[in-house]
């Protein structure tokens, strides 16, 4: 009897592979550079080392990336993932950055002591899966959704609404004068229209790759109005060696450390959530054993950023919704999209012609895909019982309402202590502390196997979606 491949298993043809591959590295490329840059200006560093750090971080993507999906023994999720530096981490960075006694060989200490904890916890953190019935999965993964929707808004609108510039030494806000232009909005609906033309009438692979369809549009209508520049691509050169160590050899103090190990935490709290929205969108179980191999990769990718000159490594949101979008399974493809991410890193001359897209097309498309995670965690939350169980709607809406307050309000925790900033700053954080502290409160703890079986089914259900 032949044995039937998981779709996540599946292996494409490369004609099929390498667009699609495309498609999400597109997708995270903005995200993925952000961190080095603003960690780069931070330190005051020269334009040739930001640059440096921004292929160093390409190329730990790519390794991170096949790390998770390909998978080692003990080692990956073996899901459609691709990973970036997390945004988690860069509040404690420019802490680190701003201290004369830490500077950037202390962050890269921290790093990979936050990697080698990563990897050492992983197996404890994956036991929380009783923890995260439907109620809060669907939860956590519609404020993931929400909250990836600022992030679309601000593409589309040109970048952030104010930038920071150094005035005497003291970081100062200005209003961004990009912001909003109605040239940049109107070539974000047209993307936004473009793939929403070819998801309705587009067939087959055609459909597959249109988020990447819309992106090339996009960029071509840009170029032709002037708005985007391939100088950057001109001036890059064509080859860059990625060295370990290339800054020196990094520096441990204790205090960093302990600060990064939480971030950890955090990224690792997240990425569970990430895990079960993919293994609920895929229709593959993700079971205890699958958790510990994703996180202890979370661990990994991190080590191999301290250790390669760059940050702390994650799942990417963006990309869960693009599988959402495409409805592709393969792992393969994500793989394909780490060889990728290796090959800019290697090549900075591909990686200044990638960053040449402009936010607003990059806009267009983040509203596609960031609505998709969010109406995933909608589509989990129909399979969770409202009606005869009224607590479930206290649960989620709470928990929605605490996962809002990073956005609405920034400043809201400003006064606490400002070592807890790290845990207060992120929505999707605050979401699943609440929804899994209600959810025992109001329906109490079930055993692990009644939370496997909850998960298989709801992964099976999805077969059918």
């Amino acid at each position: 009897m032949a044995t039937t491949i998981h779709p996540v298993d599946e292996r494409l043809p490369l004609p099929r592979l390498l667009p699609l591959a495309l498609q999400h590295v597109l997708v995270m490329y903005a995200g993925a550079v952000a961190v080095p840059l603003i960690i780069g200006r931070a330190l005051g560093l020269p334009p040739e080392d930001v640059a440096f750090l921004i292929s160093a971080d390409l190329f730990a993507c790519g390794l991170a990336t096949l790390v998770q999906c390909f998978g080692f023994p003990g080692v990956g999720i073996r899901l459609p993932v691709m990973m970036g530096v997390t945004f988690a981490s860069v509040g404690p960075m420019l802490s680190m950055a701003a201290s004369p006694e830490v500077g950037l060989l202390g962050i890269y200490g921290s790093v990979i002591a936050a990697g080698i904890f990563g990897v050492i916890v992983a197996p404890f953190v994956s036991r929380l899966l009783p923890l995260f019935p439907p109620v809060v999965t669907g939860t956590i993964i519609l404020v993931i959704g929400i909250s990836l929707m600022r992030v679309g808004i601000n593409w589309a609108g040109g970048g952030l609404p104010t930038l920071t510039k150094m005035v005497d030494g003291v970081p100062a806000a200005f209003p961004n004068p990009n912001y909003g232009q109605v040239t940049g909005l109107g070539i974000a609906l047209f993307v936004l229209l473009f793939i929403l033309a070819l998801i309705k009438w587009g067939k087959g692979f055609l459909a597959n790759i249109a988020v990447l369809l819309g992106i090339v549009a996009g960029s071509v209508l840009a170029a032709a109005l002037g708005l985007m520049s391939f100088h950057k691509v001109g001036t890059a050169p064509w080859v860059d060696v990625i060295l370990p160590f290339h800054f020196g050899m990094p520096q441990f103090h204790l205090v960093p450390i302990v600060t990064m190990c939480i971030v950890m935490m955090v990224v690792m709290i997240e990425s569970l959530g990430m895990f079960l929205a993919l293994g609920d969108i895929t229709g593959k179980r993700v079971d205890q054993d699958a958790l510990t191999r994703g996180l202890r990769a979370d661990g990994v990718g991190t080590l191999l950023g301290g250790i390669f000159n760059t940050f702390p490594y994650t799942s990417f949101s963006q990309n869960v919704g693009l599988v959402g979008v495409t409805g592709v399974r393969s792992r393969w493809v994500t793989v394909a999209g780490g060889v990728i991410m290796l090959a800019l890193g290697l090549i900075p001359k591909m990686a200044a012609l990638v960053e040449a897209v402009p936010q607003v097309v990059l806009g267009g498309a983040g509203l596609v895909m960031f609505g998709m995670v969010a109406a995933t965690g909608a589509r989990i939350l129909t399979a969770v019982d409202f009606r005869n169980n009224a607590n479930n709607l206290f649960i989620v809406a709470i928990s929605i309402g605490f996962g809002m307050i990073p956005l609405v309000s920034p400043n809201f925790f400003k006064n606490l202590p400002h070592a807890l900033h790290p845990l207060l700053e992120s929505g999707i954080l605050l979401a699943a502390i609440v929804s899994v502290a209600l959810n025992a409160f109001f329906n109490g703890m079930k055993s692990a196997e009644h939370a496997r079986t909850e998960a298989s089914a709801s992964a099976a259900a999805s077969e059918h979606v």
